[in-house]
């Protein structure tokens, strides 16, 4: 039998994290999904090989530098 295509609410609750840092690690960090029309799927046994190979390993890769913000002063 195949696996199953997973939708990312899916591998969300499989990993336990927000939907939103599945999209995120999708396109910055090559969490292995593919789109079908306008949904992404996965396979959760090559979502479990990139965790474990460290794809879900420190925080995000920055997408730019931004300067911090200025503190004001309080009069």
């Amino acid at each position: 039998m195949t696996e199953p295509w997973s939708s990312v609410d899916e591998v969300a609750k499989h990993l336990g994290v927000a939907q939103d840092s599945i999209y995120r690690w999708i396109e910055a960090r090559d969490l292995p999904a593919h789109k079908i029309g306008r949904l992404w799927k996965s396979k959760l046994s090559e979502v479990d090989e990139w965790v474990r190979a460290g794809g879900a390993d420190g925080g995000e890769k920055p997408a730019s530098q931004k300067p911090p913000k200025a503190k004001r002063r309080r009069s």
